[in-house]
């Protein structure tokens, strides 16, 4: 079952316009006695290299995200585990109050990197009054007697935490090659008016029956590449499987 529903994630509208086209390409091809003998390297060369290239891209930022959010992540236990056990945890109920603006500052960089593009302004501006109140908390440790290197040490959790959410950031905001991109979508969608002669003239070597199983399965193969790119794009939005959850219910039982 799990098989099924990853595979209906890569078939949407665009699967069955592409074969449709394809199919009547070739069937007016066949009507009008259009034949010819393509090569078919040409679709390697111009469209499969292009989008696997662009799935590899997309797959290694994706991982770069991963690493990140775990750096962010540890970077936020870092902090709370400082405020509970560097100094006297009942002082002021201290370590509460870490504990709760860790997980609003996880759940605020949640909100920003789900949200819908025009959102995406106000959520970076919480997530920085977020981190800004964070740094006043941490003056606190000097209050209670934190010798001051300690205290610089705490502070580089900080520094830590800025450095993983702009890196985030960089991957949410710029995307694999546009250009390349579109490219590879303008061969895509082209293809199959290019090659209805040759889907003609492959379908010579089959029965009447299988006359069309070509050019349905040329079109299924290179728009489900091309929506496998397309979910892997933006790691962040929850559309894919292959998405970033991001866990901040299980990550505040970690800190109960």
């Amino acid at each position: 079952m799990r098989v099924l529903k990853s595979l209906f994630l890569i078939i949407n509208y665009k699967t069955f316009v592409v074969m449709l086209v394809a199919v009547g390409s070739a069937w007016i091809c066949g009507k009008f006695g259009i034949v010819a003998n393509f090569p078919l390297t040409l679709i390697g060369i111009a469209i499969v290299f292009p989008v696997v290239f662009s799935i590899g891209s997309a797959y290694k930022r994706r991982e770069r995200a991963l690493q990140y959010l775990g750096d962010f992540k540890a970077h936020l236990l870092a902090l709370y585990f400082a405020s509970r056990d560097w100094v006297d945890p009942d002082r002021n109920g201290f370590s509460e109050e870490m504990k709760n603006k860790i997980i609003e500052t996880y759940g605020t960089l949640r909100a920003l990197f789900i949200a819908p593009k025009e959102d995406i302004e106000r959520f970076e501006k919480q997530l920085f009054l977020d981190l800004s109140e964070l740094s006043n908390i941490i003056l606190k440790f000097r209050d209670m007697g934190l010798p001051s290197g300690e205290v610089s040490r705490v502070s580089q959790y900080l520094s830590k935490l800025a450095v993983s959410l702009e890196q985030m950031k960089v991957i949410l905001h710029y995307r694999t090659p546009i250009t390349l991109r579109a490219y590879s979508k303008v061969f895509i969608y082209s293809f199959p008016i290019l090659y209805g002669p040759t889907f003609e003239h492959m379908a010579e070597q089959y029965s009447y029956n299988l006359k069309y199983m070509m050019p349905i399965m040329f079109s299924f193969i290179l728009v489900s590449l091309d929506n496998i790119q397309d979910h892997l794009e933006n790691p962040f939005d929850q559309v894919g499987e292959d998405d970033i959850k991001f866990d901040v219910e299980d990550f505040s039982k970690m800190l109960s």
